[in-house]
């Protein structure tokens, strides 16, 4: 997953990726190791729907040798989104359960408010960001 999609001399080479990516998949795979990686994506506006795009999303990560950790299911189950002391409180949750994860790994187009706290606090701390479109596909960034 710390693989550069670039080559030594800085050139784009998706080949030689997309085989060290499945090898480096396969060693963890193979030892059992799966790295904790929090799900980024939209739970504002259509909150039903976004959810179900995260449950969708989390199917993806496990399916790719990760353990996913989407805040945005479990926090809306027992705090008010719609409370701003309680939404400040889980924004707060969310930045210390994202610290104990190996990625961060963005899902779709819509860059919510949360999110981009997320995704700052991500940067500042030189965690590796990963960025999908909603059907799932890698792109860079």
């Amino acid at each position: 997953m710390g693989i550069n999609k670039f080559n030594s001399e800085g050139y784009y080479d998706p080949t030689a990726y997309a085989a060290l990516t499945m090898i480096e998949k396969e060693a963890k795979q193979s030892c059992g190791f799966r790295p904790l990686v929090y799900i980024c994506s939209p739970l504002s506006g259509d909150v039903e729907r976004n959810q179900a795009e995260a449950r969708h999303y989390c199917r993806y990560a496990v399916e790719n040798g990760a353990i996913p950790l989407a805040p945005h299911l479990y926090f809306p189950q027992f705090m008010n989104d719609a409370a701003p002391a309680e939404r400040n409180l889980a924004l707060f949750m969310d930045i210390v359960l994202l610290s104990k994860c190996a990625e961060l790994w963005v899902f779709g187009e819509t860059i919510s408010k949360g999110m981009s706290i997320e995704i700052e606090k991500a940067k500042r701390k030189g965690q590796p960001i990963r960025w999908f479109t909603a059907d799932c596909k890698e792109v860079s960034k």
